[in-house]
């Protein structure tokens, strides 16, 4: 079977007739990876070993008549800041080289014991700092689709992996678009859940009340698959939730037809290049052929949303990223520990820090460190982090009342396609733009989902054809709503 037409079902649907062995797939993947990535960079490391162990372990299952689930031997790829046991997790960074993870995260618990095969880590931008998969301290990663282009980011190595085919599909975590925005670059699918609908334990931290792992994938089908897997409460994170409506079901069409969905004026009022334009007419276009019904709505608070985001999510960032001084997490040799362990003057304490933190972060997660570390210091924390968050619930209260009006909401999920590299790495605040239609839905703590208007572009405007994403955004815990859409959309377009 050829492993580029691979999807979650199609995968399971091959293995269960014996058209292959977990072990075989899997070691085409490898030979696949290690042919192509070369070129892509979408991994930072293989876990060959790990894996083959683990598609072995599957095929004997099989053969044993177990009945497996849809998982069992999928090869996935994981975004470097999610926790496997025993490997490497550098989110990205040189302050955590050397960081060996000590257990594994929630969501990798839960796609162990489904029988998911990890194929390796994904590169991104420093702990999740970025939207180009530029600000990784080890590679630029570059779209399938151009390799002169982003991939987006920050999971931008996830999405590189699935539109390439070096892996069924991946995991990645979104702040303030890092699932959406690289999928939309990709041409892949992208679903941020809800907040509180994943565990974020085993997640290493980059704003913890904005942050959600969340899948990447093929097709909307394989998203809900994946997404099924990894949800609901966890003991180990006090935010994660269960919810009466928190199911994922398959969505009859006269069901789907009784959504409403919203087109929010305030995301259609300039800004978006001619080509994106064109393309979200031709996905609104797309969705009104399954007769669903559409109304223009208001979130007359979306123009604060990217100054909000940049006040509170560099204020978490700050706090987060203070526990990472260079001592712990291994970023110095054990003989060094050992001499700064025994050493008594606090000033040399001090000095070991600074160097440690200066050397190893890198400049975007300096400039964030810094800037949340102002918005939270004495005689400013009320003109800027106490106000951002008045606004963010004034953000949120927009949502609340539009989806008093409809079910769920379309908007762009990025001003232009996939840019070139390094177009916007001197100028924060264009690249910052990038993600100023998916940073609203973390501040409200929303699902939204990114869908590839067309997976295949065929429009002559873009040269090189790029893809490019439309948003649906869901009320909360309403995943349901948004995949059930985007499923009948990928029927219209097949």
């Amino acid at each position: 079977m050829d492993i580029r037409d691979l999807t979650i079902k199609k995968f399971h649907e091959g293995l269960v007739n014996k058209q292959f062995s977990v072990f075989e797939i899997t070691k085409a993947f490898f030979n696949y990876i290690k042919e192509k990535d070369s070129r892509i960079n979408a991994y930072l490391r293989l876990t060959e070993d790990s894996a083959l162990s683990r598609a072995n372990k599957v095929d004997i299952e099989l053969a044993e008549g177990k009945n497996l689930g849809i998982l069992a031997g999928i090869p996935l790829a994981i975004k470097d800041n999610i926790l496997i046991e025993g490997e490497l997790a550098t989110a990205g960074s040189k302050i955590l080289e050397n960081y060996r993870a000590s257990y594994d995260a929630t969501v990798i618990k839960k796609l162990k014991k489904s029988g998911a095969v990890f194929l390796g880590k994904t590169n991104m931008d420093e702990f999740a700092m970025g939207s180009s998969t530029e600000n990784s301290a080890f590679k630029i990663t570059k779209n399938p689709h151009d390799l002169e282009r982003v991939p987006g980011g920050s999971s931008g190595g996830s999405a590189a992996a699935v539109a390439s085919d070096m892996a069924v599909a991946a995991l990645g975590s979104d702040t303030g678009g890092s699932i959406r925005q690289p999928a939309g670059f990709c041409g892949v699918v992208g679903l941020k859940p809800t907040y509180g609908a994943v565990s974020r334990n085993g997640l290493i931290a980059m704003a913890s009340s904005l942050d959600q792992i969340g899948p990447i994938t093929k097709t909307v089908e394989d998203a809900g698959i994946l997404f099924e897997a990894i949800k609901g409460k966890d003991e180990l994170d006090a935010t994660s939730a269960t919810n009466s409506e928190f199911r994922i079901q398959n969505s009859e069409l006269q069901d789907i037809r009784k959504l409403k969905i919203g087109l929010p004026k305030e995301y259609f009022a300039g800004g978006l290049i001619k080509e994106v334009e064109e393309a979200i007419e031709e996905a609104i276009k797309n969705l009104k052929s399954l007769k669903i019904e559409f109304k223009e709505i208001s979130l007359p608070h979306t123009k604060y949303a990217l100054s909000c985001y940049y006040i509170i999510m560099p204020a978490e960032v700050s706090a987060n990223l203070a526990r990472f001084d260079g001592v712990r997490y291994a970023r110095l040799s054990d003989a060094k520990l050992r001499i700064h362990a025994n050493a008594a003057n606090k000033s040399e304490l001090l000095n070991i820090y600074l160097k440690t933190r200066g050397e190893g972060f890198g400049d975007e997660a300096k400039r964030r460190i810094i800037l949340g570390t102002f918005v939270l210091s004495s005689g400013y924390y009320d003109a800027y982090y106490s106000k951002a968050q008045k606004v963010r619930r004034l953000i949120k209260e927009d949502f609340d009342k539009a989806f008093e009006e409809v079910d769920v909401i379309l908007t762009p999920v990025s001003p232009t396609p996939a840019f070139k590299i390094g177009e916007k790495t001197d100028d924060p605040l264009q690249m910052y733009l990038s993600d100023i239609f998916t940073i609203p839905v973390n501040l409200a703590g929303l699902p939204a989902l990114s869908i590839p208007v067309n997976p295949k572009p065929k429009t002559q405007n873009l040269k090189p054809n790029l893809p490019v994403g439309f948003q649906l955004i869901g009320k909360p815990f309403r995943e349901v709503d948004i995949l059930g859409i985007g499923q009948y959309y990928e029927k219209i377009i097949e």
